[in-house]
């Protein structure tokens, strides 16, 4: 990667991981009446569900700041979901980051391109890479591809040992691009020097991607400093985030939190106890293996169709019956491509969709759809098939299927986002055994659990 792209990575690295931490630690550091930065969560003036969220957030601070003189190395994936995949977003490069009693001892990027050209050719990638996108090997780029964050975070480390790499990582760590909107939001609008127009938390995403792909060339800029402009947005971000007062920055950690919640931050950490604070907060980005009752998740994936996740927009609508002797279940999810014309980021979309459903389901119909694929995997049953939707246009697809009575006695529900899919409506109708009947509008930011509801 460009070093002018070097500062970019280090503020959304510490931004993310730190800022938070920060706060707590000069809290603590500043009052002696605190002895760890947990103890300044009890004292803050929210509900003790956000008071578990910051503890669980703190412990992390705290294991990145305790002065142990043990390195800790970070594997940092950057995401970029308007190319929607399985894990979040397309990887174009990664960081890895060096701390030590909080101190930041190296940070070095590296652009996919370039690395992944060092990654033996030979490993087979799941369907449909080789078959749709022409892609014979599989490598990092590709590695995100299960909607299990800690499959990908394994799968990355493999191909970065696989590409000669040398570091023993304390944690991986998935970052979305949307994320910059969350920082946005907080500081206001931004205007950059030298640059047109303006980024705030409804276009930045989107201008950035232009002024790197299409804006650096029309403006002359050189090839190798396309994405000066990142570093520049980062300098002037970093400028109002350390001027912000406590209170707004503590509207931006709650942000950060609702982040890691809709999956657009995901942790990974080798300590086991880490790890699982991480799964008990659902931060970890996991499949719930452990889920017995009935189970939901779709699955998207960006076949070579651009950007043009940034354009889609999903809802979907699923109807069980348990008044059946066969419970049964229907989905239909409506994908809306709102572009209206092929440009510089956009197509036809095309996209590889697998839905989850609990072990032992049985398709029995399907509507709209091509070619079916099945399979097992994370313990759940999952119906695949390539999808297209043209430009301007919507499109419903339908699937019906049976469920195993196991997953039906005393019935809950589960359904979990995928990581990176942005705003997805849902509607969800419950026939019981004795045909009473209870409908929920959902907006899916987050895992959704019909028995919390």
């Amino acid at each position: 990667m460009q070093k002018s792209n070097r500062n970019f990575i280090i503020f959304w690295a510490l931004a993310i991981l730190f800022l938070v931490g920060w706060y707590f630690f000069w809290q603590v550091k500043s009052n002696k009446e605190f002895a760890t930065i947990s103890s300044v969560v009890d004292f803050l003036p929210i509900s003790e569900l956000k008071k578990a969220k910051f503890k669980t957030m703190a412990s992390f601070a705290e294991y990145v700041f305790q002065k142990d003189g043990e390195e800790k190395t970070f594997f940092l994936l950057f995401q970029n979901n308007m190319e929607l995949r399985p894990g979040g977003g397309y990887i174009g490069s990664f960081g890895i980051l060096k701390m030590q009693d909080g101190k930041i001892l190296e940070l070095s990027t590296h652009d996919l391109s370039n690395f992944d050209g060092r990654v033996p050719d030979g490993i087979i990638p799941p369907y449909p890479i080789k078959e749709t996108l022409k892609v014979k090997d599989w490598k990092l780029r590709d590695s995100n591809w299960s909607p299990d964050f800690p499959v990908n975070a394994v799968k990355a480390d493999e191909f970065y040992r696989l590409g000669q790499g040398q570091e023993n990582f304390s944690g991986v760590i998935a970052i979305n691009s949307n994320v910059l909107l969350s920082f946005l939001r907080v500081t206001g609008p931004i205007t950059i020097e030298g640059y047109p127009g303006t980024y705030d938390s409804e276009n930045a995403v989107l201008n950035l991607e232009y002024q790197v792909e299409k804006g650096a060339y029309q403006q002359g800029i050189a090839r190798g400093e396309r994405k000066s402009v990142m570093n520049l947005l980062a300098k002037e971000i970093q400028k109002k985030v350390f001027a912000l007062s406590l209170r707004e920055k503590m509207q931006l950690a709650e942000i950060i939190l609702d982040d890691l919640n809709r999956k657009d931050i995901q942790l990974y950490f080798k300590d086991e106890n880490l790890e699982r604070q991480a799964m008990n907060a659902a931060w970890d980005g996991s499949v719930n293996k452990n889920w017995s009752s009935d189970y939901l998740m779709l699955v998207d994936a960006n076949m070579g169709a651009l950007k043009s996740d940034y354009y889609m927009r999903r809802s979907f609508n699923y109807a069980v019956d348990l008044s059946k002797d066969v419970p049964t279940a229907n989905l239909k999810i409506t994908y809306t491509h709102t572009a209206k014309e092929k440009d510089w980021m956009t197509k036809d979309y095309l996209t590889y969709l697998r839905v989850y459903t609990p072990n032992g389901s049985w398709l029995i119909d399907s509507k709209n759809i091509g070619e079916k694929k099945f399979g097992e995997d994370l313990g759940k049953k999952y119906f695949g098939t390539l999808l297209g939707v043209p430009l301007g246009q919507t499109k419903t697809v339908e699937f019906s299927y049976t469920l195993p009575k196991t997953a039906v006695e005393n019935y809950d529900l589960l359904i979990q986002r995928q990581s990176g899919s942005g705003e997805v409506k849902g509607e969800v109708t419950v026939i019981y055994k004795n045909q009473n009947k209870m409908v929920y509008q959902i907006d899916l930011l987050k895992d959704w659990k019909l028995s919390e509801n």
